[in-house]
């Protein structure tokens, strides 16, 4: 069975507390805001609403792309994360790209960032997908503390990109 197309359930049942659940087509404005806040602060990207809307579109429309989840209170969404998949020869199977991570400035340090974290380590551990890899601002010491007690660690490969215009 292809390991992406059933998601886990969602783990609070109880609507009056956060939530993590996919992201539905309708969730993209909030998602735009979101992924907004996070490029404002970052130091690689500059926030785009017209751009940052595409591609979260582009990975709402093909969940065999990837998946964006949602962390949803009864009013409104608080935080997200986004996941590509993709194939890894080294590791002969599926593996994830994690990005945007991020919960909304007023719902920080409540531990929602580490419920979105252990949603998508459960969901690759049901979904037998090889490997999750993120990449977090090097300037960010909070960050790579954070995800270092969620099991993640620094890699001997180093990043490197070429933007395309």
């Amino acid at each position: 069975m292809d390991p992406v197309m059933q998601e886990p359930e969602t783990r609070t049942p109880d609507t009056n507390q956060p939530r993590v659940e996919p992201a539905t087509i309708d969730d993209l404005p909030a998602l735009t805001e979101l992924v907004m806040e996070l490029f404002a602060h970052s130091g690689d990207f500059s926030p785009d609403r017209g751009t940052q809307e595409r591609g979260l579109q582009l990975i709402l429309e093909q969940p065999n792309r990837g998946r964006i989840f949602v962390l949803r209170t009864d009013h409104r969404i608080i935080g997200m994360v986004n996941l590509l998949f993709t194939i890894s020869t080294a590791r002969g199977g599926f593996v994830i790209l994690m990005e945007d991570v991020i919960v909304h400035p007023d719902h920080r340090g409540l531990g929602y960032g580490a419920l979105l974290v252990e949603y998508v380590i459960e969901f690759a551990r049901q979904k037998d997908f090889k490997r999750i890899t993120l990449l977090t601002d090097r300037i960010s010491a909070e960050s790579q503390h954070f995800f270092q007690k969620h099991g993640f660690e620094y890699s001997n490969m180093i990043p490197m990109r070429r933007i395309i215009d």
